[in-house]
């Protein structure tokens, strides 16, 4: 494999794309909104260059993957002579389905990952022509840091679609897990578990957010407490896979309604500048009690 596209420019597809651009792909960012291309473009160059600052990378080497890497809001044009295609849309089941048919009526025998954390890749692929090239490639936030590769296995995938997403993630210098097609795969739904116990725990006055993510931090050597993983993930989109567990698997994915309150408060997480802690760009600090 060569080229890659990859679909959407957010927080995950830019990422996505940063990790296949220094690992040597040609690389076609495309998103529908001339606005969030130019962002996610953007936020590459800044982490690229934030990394030069840190010496984690030369600046030969960025500039390279900056001249693998291009952007385009037309779709035909980043499909062209493609190998592999990864989606990162918005989590949600109509568009990534419609992003899979439109991918699969042009390059039908191409590899289509879907970036989904928790929604069905057999039902995603139900909608491609030919499904059985149809697997999940579900990467970690940020991409460029944290190296596991969840590859998801869907009813209809075969063997040669689940060894070819194997190499590719090795080729992007991934760890890889494979997991059959279920609801929250294995990290979302241990994950996720985890998360919602923290904020039930806050929600009753049990400790502090701080306290409560020290406590996983120190006593569990967790790298990052399950508080500020939520703010970092962003508390809609937690609030949106837990909505979808609690039907798919039953009340232990019950959303805090803590978690509902903050969002309906515009308490997004880092994103928003406010969540379970204050954020200033990369730096966290604790949030006076709501």
């Amino acid at each position: 494999m060569k080229n890659i596209a990859v679909l959407g420019a957010g927080t995950m597809g830019h990422g996505i794309a940063h990790v296949a651009a220094v690992s040597g792909f040609s690389t076609r960012l495309y998103d529908v909104d001339e606005p969030a291309l130019a962002r996610g473009l953007g936020k590459i160059r800044a982490t690229l260059d934030g990394g030069v600052q840190r010496g984690k990378l030369t600046e030969e080497l960025r500039d390279a993957a900056l001249a693998r890497l291009s952007g385009s809001t037309q779709l035909d044009a980043v499909l062209a002579d493609v190998d592999a295609v990864i989606e990162s849309v918005p989590e949600r089941m109509d568009l990534k389905r419609r992003l899979a048919t439109e991918v699969g009526g042009r390059v039908p025998g191409v590899l289509f990952g879907t970036n989904t954390s928790s929604l069905s890749v057999t039902e995603i692929a139900a909608a491609h022509p030919r499904p059985e090239r149809v697997v999940g490639l579900h990467f970690f936030n940020p991409p460029h840091v944290m190296k596991l590769l969840e590859v998801v296995r869907g009813m209809a995938t075969s063997p040669e679609t689940v060894a070819e997403a194997r190499a590719l993630g090795a080729s992007l210098g991934r760890e890889l897990i494979v997991v059959n097609d279920s609801a929250g795969f294995a990290t979302s739904r241990l994950g996720l578990v985890l998360g919602l116990e923290a904020i039930r725990m806050l929600e009753q006055g049990v400790a502090s957010a701080v306290e409560i993510d020290q406590a996983m931090k120190l006593g569990y050597r967790h790298p990052m407490g399950p508080l500020e993983l939520t703010d970092l993930v962003g508390l809609d989109v937690r609030l949106a896979i837990a909505e979808h567990l609690h039907r798919e698997l039953g009340d232990a994915f019950r959303p805090p309604q803590l978690l509902r309150t903050y969002v309906r408060a515009g308490w997004l997480g880092k994103k928003s500048g406010r969540g379970f802690y204050c954020w200033d760009g990369d730096t966290a600090r604790p949030a006076p009690v709501a």
